[in-house]
């Protein structure tokens, strides 16, 4: 009984599905019987090792991203069958919305992991073949899948609510800030003030730069608090996604270069010092599959702020204070409310860290693990 494991993102993602990718690999391990395999598509000199799992038994496709995901759409169309790619394949979990095609005798007992489906509720925040594509080859693999896990009860309802997929065909499993997040100590956020020229007073975003992370708006946001608060600044943490030009238009528009500041590449061991030494972590996303961040930002004792949508209330709880994306008025209150009430910032950097702490990549494991073993019909933990 071979598990397989399509860590393609976690070997060409730096975050997002990647850190999913990678933290639900390491935190599966311990609790399987038998050690998983492997499988990825990456392009030769553009993977990033996973470190701590070079022992594990892998293969490998050298294809790219568009290429491979065209043959994954086909084969499925046209019945085709890959399992050639993962020999002894009777478990397959696909950590992201490319579901391979394995659709011969034996039957292999399927998992996909979908993130979200921004691209039908937000399409035009998507580019135009990107979103053909998955408009056309996600409800197939949904379909095809034995199970789907979602990683948020948002993510669940829109599944149920744009493609009819049944309810019980669909278990959510969260996602969790990886262990090193913690409250940062005062040497650590100096040194990493230092190192990246963070202010004293910042907001702190932290996301590839694309449309649905509302980032025009934020920026609009901040030239207003200036006007209460003049030290103000926001940091931008994040690489440019797609459709990234209105943002930096924005900027240029509202004569605001100077107060956005974009310290490039931030490594994870500084990461936490960043959360840490900002006034307040945003995150104005219109949509949110998860928002890892907002865990991560917690964990390390940041006051949060972010938007009411999707799924982010579910991780932020009571914690968090919430606004309305799609209104500058109310993100600019929301803000304002707590950068003007220095004992509200205290009592949420207190109250974050327990908040972070009631999701657990160790708990996500033992969920994921259930799901295996509901469709294979087999038991696969070694702890019961």
């Amino acid at each position: 009984m071979t598990l397989y494991l399509d860590v393609s993102a976690g070997v060409n993602v730096s975050s997002g599905l990647g850190r999913y990718s990678r933290s639900l690999t390491h935190a599966l391990i311990p609790h399987l019987e038998k050690p998983p395999a492997l499988f990825y598509n990456t392009i030769e000199g553009r993977t990033k090792p996973m470190a701590g799992l070079e022992n594990l038994p892998a293969m490998r496709v050298k294809l790219g991203y568009k290429a491979w995901r065209m043959a994954v759409w086909m084969g499925q169309l046209t019945g085709r069958d890959f399992r050639r790619l993962t020999p002894g394949v009777s478990i397959f979990h696909a950590m992201e919305h490319l579901l391979m095609p394995l659709n011969r005798q034996p039957k292999v007992a399927t998992i996909m992991t979908v993130h979200d489906l921004i691209f039908e509720l937000f399409p035009e925040h998507h580019k135009t073949l990107n979103h053909l594509f998955l408009t056309r080859a996600m409800p197939l693999f949904v379909r095809r899948a034995d199970a789907i896990i979602t990683v948020s009860q948002a993510s669940k309802h829109d599944l149920i609510q744009h493609y009819g997929t049944p309810a019980e065909k669909i278990t959510v499993v969260y996602e969790a800030a990886d262990a090193h997040f913690q409250p940062p100590t005062p040497e650590k956020i100096a040194e990493v003030r230092a190192k990246y020229h963070l202010p004293e007073q910042y907001l702190v975003v932290v996301g590839a730069i694309e449309p649905r992370k509302n980032y025009s708006r934020l920026v609009e946001a901040l030239m207003i608090l200036r006007e209460k608060h003049p030290d103000l600044k926001l940091v931008v943490v994040g690489s440019k996604g797609w459709l990234y030009e209105p943002f930096f238009e924005r900027i240029e528009e509202l004569r605001a270069g100077e107060h956005v500041i974009f310290p490039g590449y931030v490594p994870d061991e500084d990461l936490p010092a960043v959360y840490g030494a900002a006034t307040i972590t945003v995150m104005a996303s219109v949509y949110e599959g998860f928002g890892l961040p907002i865990l991560e930002a917690m964990a390390c004792g940041s006051p949060v702020v972010c938007s009411q949508s999707s799924s982010l209330p579910e991780l932020g709880g009571e914690v968090a204070h919430y606004f309305d994306p799609f209104n500058i008025e109310a993100m600019v209150a929301g803000l304002d409310g707590v950068l003007g009430d220095e004992a509200l910032q205290q009592k949420m950097r207190l109250a974050g860290p327990p908040q972070a702490a009631q999701f657990s990549w160790e708990r996500a494991a033992r969920e994921t693990i259930g799901v295996y073993e509901q469709i294979a019909g087999v038991e696969l933990s070694k702890i019961p």
